[in-house]
């Protein structure tokens, strides 16, 4: 498995006619004053044997401080983003309140150079849209994700609403 690669999971929540889905504002100080194109699915990186869907859960629970919901987990493929990170994500439905989000945290040099080390949240925010909002707001490289989303619940064949 040569470069980097995350896995990640895209929640979803069907309101009325809508999706919605569950993203998150990337922390650190590149992120603060961004909106559009500052946001993603929670995400992070694993390494064999590790698996992609086993990752992803870790993950979300690791950014959000949230168990994620149980499933069934809907494979979207994945897409590279233009750093060439790979990221494989499945969709599963749920609804979680954004105020119940309890970031995790990283350590980075700030300013770069400076000799002073900051902790700064994965995710400084966490917010629900509906999918052409999200697309306007998450990183470009993971748009595609979305858009197999959008096919397998509205296309034909189409996954039905959890009982």
């Amino acid at each position: 498995m040569a470069g980097k690669h995350s896995a990640g999971l895209v929640v979803f929540r069907r309101d009325g006619g809508d999706i919605r889905v569950l993203l998150g504002h990337m922390g650190g100080p590149w992120w603060a004053r961004r909106d559009a194109g500052a946001w993603s699915v929670p995400k992070g990186e694993y390494q064999a044997p590790e698996e992609p869907r086993v990752a992803a859960r870790r993950e979300f629970l690791e950014e959000l401080g949230l168990e994620p919901p149980a499933g069934p987990y809907l494979p979207l493929g994945s897409v590279r983003q233009s750093g060439g990170k790979v990221v494989t994500a499945w969709a599963v439905e749920g609804d979680l309140d954004p105020a119940d989000v309890v970031p995790g945290t990283f350590v980075m040099e700030w300013p770069r150079g400076s000799g002073r080390f900051r902790e700064f949240p994965e995710i400084d925010r966490v917010a629900w849209f509906d999918l052409p909002e999200a697309r306007e707001r998450i990183v470009s490289g993971q748009r595609a994700l979305l858009d197999v989303l959008r096919d397998l619940l509205t296309g034909p064949g189409r996954v039905p609403p959890a009982p």
